[in-house]
Order: C-alpha cells, then sequence, then structure tokens
C-alpha cells in the first residue's frame, strides 16, 4: 500500500523551486550512454488527483515530475514504446486514493494520454506487480525486458515497483525527476525521526542505484535517447 498517514510538517522545509532533486545528479554519470529498447515500458505509477492534497500529505519536492512525466508520456507514444498506468485503489478507510473519491481519478495530463496506454494496471499495495492484470504476465507476452519506472511517490510505490522489476531480472531505468514524495515522520510527535521528500528522494536514489536494482536517469536523457532510438 502506499503511505497514506499525514504527516506533520516537517520542521526543514523541501526545496519548493527545485527542478531536480540532488540525487538525480549525483547518480547520473553524463558520459554513460542510456540505451533504450525499441519496446521499453514505460511505468506511469499513482499520478493520481489525490496526491494534489497538501493537507493530507503535507509538503512534496521536485514540482517539475508532472512536466516531465507528461514528456516521457508524449515521447514513448510518439515512438511507439508502450506505456502502462497504474492506479492506487485504496483500501485504507477514508483515504483521498479510495476508488469512490475524486482523488482516486487520475491527474489530468495523464487522463489526457490515457487513450494511448498499452495497459491500465489497478492496485492496492506498493509493488504495481501486484495489481490487476498482472503486469508480469503481460511484459512476458509483450517480449519486454526493460522498464522506465516514474510516478509517485519517489520513496514508496515507485522504489518498491522497481526494486520488484530488479529482482525479476528487468533492466529498471528510474528517471527520478518524473518522480516525487512527501515528507515523512516515522510516527506521530515532534520527536520522532523525519526525512524532507528531497531526503527520501536521495535514499531512494541510493537504495536503488547502490542496491543494484535500477539505474538512475534523468529525463533529459532518456528523452534524447528514445528519439535518437526511435
Amino acid at each position: 500500500m502506499t503511505n497514506e498517514t499525514a504527516p506533520e510538517t516537517a520542521t526543514a522545509a523541501t526545496e519548493a523551486a527545485a527542478t531536480t532533486t540532488a540525487a538525480t545528479e549525483a547518480a547520473t554519470t553524463a558520459t554513460t550512454a542510456v540505451e533504450i529498447a525499441a519496446n521499453s515500458a514505460l511505468l506511469v505509477i499513482d499520478v493520481q488527483q489525490g496526491f494534489d492534497d497538501p493537507d493530507f500529505w503535507g509538503p512534496r519536492n521536485n514540482p517539475a515530475a508532472e512536466g516531465n512525466i507528461a514528456a516521457l508520456m508524449d515521447a514513448w507514444q510518439e515512438t511507439g514504446r508502450p506505456v502502462v498506468l497504474v492506479q492506487h485503489a485504496s483500501r485504507t478507510a477514508g483515504s483521498v486514493l479510495a476508488p469512490d473519491q475524486p482523488g482516486y481519478a487520475l491527474k489530468d495530463f495523464v487522463a489526457e494520454r490515457a487513450d494511448g496506454a498499452a495497459l491500465r494496471v489497478t492496485k492496492s499495495v506498493n509493488s504495481s506487480f501486484y495489481g490487476t492484470p498482472d503486469l508480469a504476465d503481460w511484459l512476458t507476452a509483450q517480449g519486454v525486458g526493460q522498464l522506465v519506472v516514474s510516478g509517485i511517490q519517489t520513496n514508496m510505490c515507485v522504489e518498491t515497483t522497481a526494486r520488484m522489476a530488479g529482482n525479476l531480472g528487468y533492466e529498471v531505468l528510474v528517471p527520478l525527476d518524473a518522480t516525487h514524495t512527501f515528507d515523512l515522520a516515522a510516527e506521530p510527535g515532534p520527536d520522532a525521526p523525519r526525512l524532507t521528500a528531497d531526503q527520501l528522494a536521495t535514499a531512494t536514489a541510493v537504495n536503488l542505484q547502490g542496491g543494484g536494482f535500477a539505474r538512475i536517469v534523468t529525463t533529459a536523457r532518456l528523452l534524447a535517447a528514445a528519439k535518437a532510438q526511435a
């Protein structure tokens, strides 16, 4: 499941004007080529209207995430590569992501591009591989071996999906600047350990690339490679 505990306002505010996280820049090496397979699948995870509620989620990072996700969707569809939309159907009472709530709907820019999606998956847990229809079965049937994982939240459903994809043997690319997350405390209370959204994104980058689950890249490099290798 996604994190649905409304965090208290963090003592250290995130950098609202940042267009990329420091983690992306640190983890990406300009001299390393990015190869995009002809059937590379772009996963767009949980880009839903309920995540626009700051009273529920608290401070977020990377305001450029939505624009970067839209650019990736356009590039994948223009080059004939598959786009997979994943939508979280929360089972938590009162969640803004419950199917009967307005927040369950995809954000407008994703909904406008949804007709071009090759697959739509509904899930109720963190991993996109535990949803309906079965993502792994579809990828196998399509012969897809490379995944680009984007969406919300960086350290929750994006990271979990990328970890599982890496364990399943897929080549996984994560454009960290096409994701975002929220400040998070371990539990309610002023003394609880807490991290800002940018700190959590940095941890995700280190976990995924340092742990060998995925490679962290930038949206700009993915776009250039996808168009050059179309």
